[in-house]
């Protein structure tokens, strides 16, 4: 494939609320996928496990029925669907590898309609409503990016954000800009006293990434509250696109509640075409340190254990989004 990529590039981030109705979600995310296309969305990402409420709340046998081969099914409805439109689309879905084996995966189809590859979540949280290790197996694919149409993803999943290392190696493959679908929120009885440090902590580490690596961040977040244990977890319903060096003009965010979310489904935030950044990285990664990063050894544990946000963080609560 071409590694020649347009200038700029426009995107889409969807939000959108979630029922118990899978086919109904679907429906809901080609909906939604077909209005951003027509307001001029170029590449397009869905939150995370957009075809199910967030069933990781609860320790559930009877949640693996909504797992599914990659590709499979839903890949191939929003591959024809890419291809109808011309658009690329970053899809995460609930990955059934084999009877036992199940992964948080993030699927890639180019504006033709071809089905590029998976990401597999790497990290893996396991807290309060956040029990993800009962459902998911650690990601086994390394950190990757794929030349699409119209520029070269990385893809990385919500608690993937808080190990730098994952974004800076993402970035050295060559991506463009990185996706992160997302499902994050506060526990309500949390909410008073540490929702403002965790919101925080999520924005600076976004901004972070960016910023090191020279690299577009574009973070899509669940919207609403989703009923559980511990009241269940209100989600932010945030979307986040944070730029290299911080530009104001191609930084930006929209929060709202469900309902502005449903009628917008890039949840209101309409940034100018981004430029991208063209050969090699920039920036710091001009002048990386090359021996350094081979000491980082398979499956490093770089951050605090699952739900909290780095110990340097601001953020003195566990939640900190799956």
């Amino acid at each position: 494939m071409s590694t020649s990529f347009p200038a700029q590039v426009t995107l889409g981030l969807v939000q959108m609320r979630m029922t118990a109705d899978p086919e109904h979600n679907l429906a809901t995310a080609v909906e939604r996928i077909r209005d951003a296309a027509a307001r001029g969305a170029q590449v397009i990402c869905l939150p995370e496990l957009f075809r199910s409420p967030y069933f990781c709340q609860t320790e559930d046998h009877g949640c693996f029925q909504l797992a599914e081969p990659i590709p499979g099914p839903s890949t191939a409805r929003l591959g024809a669907l890419a291809k109808e439109l011309g658009v690329v689309l970053i899809a995460s879905l609930f990955e059934k590898r084999a009877e036992g084996l199940y992964h948080n995966t993030t699927a890639v189809l180019d504006a033709d309609g071809s089905y590029l590859g998976k990401y597999r979540k790497m990290h893996i949280p396991d807290d309060p409503n956040f029990y993800e290790k009962f459902y998911f197996t650690p990601g086994d694919l390394g950190y990757r990016s794929w030349d699409t149409k119209f520029v070269k993803a990385g893809v990385l999943i919500c608690w993937d954000q808080w190990y730098p290392e994952a974004a800076r190696l993402t970035a050295l493959t060559g991506a463009q800009l990185l996706f992160y679908p997302t499902a994050i929120g506060w526990l309500v009885p949390e909410k008073a006293e540490y929702g403002a440090a965790q919101q925080a902590s999520w924005e600076t580490i976004q901004r972070s990434h960016a910023i090191a690596n020279g690299v577009f961040v574009a973070s899509v977040n669940r919207v609403g509250h989703e009923p559980g244990p511990n009241e269940g977890i209100e989600f932010w319903g945030e979307l986040r696109l944070r730029a290299q060096w911080r530009d104001p003009r191609q930084s930006g965010h929209r929060r709202g509640d469900a309902d502005r979310a449903d009628r917008h489904p890039e949840g209101g935030l309409r940034p100018d075409p981004l430029a991208l950044p063209a050969g090699p990285p920039g920036g710091v990664l001009r002048r990386p340190h090359p021996a350094l990063h081979r000491l980082i050894p398979p499956g490093s544990a770089g951050a605090p254990r699952a739900g909290r946000p780095p110990a340097s963080s601001a953020a003195p609560s566990r939640r900190s989004g799956s």
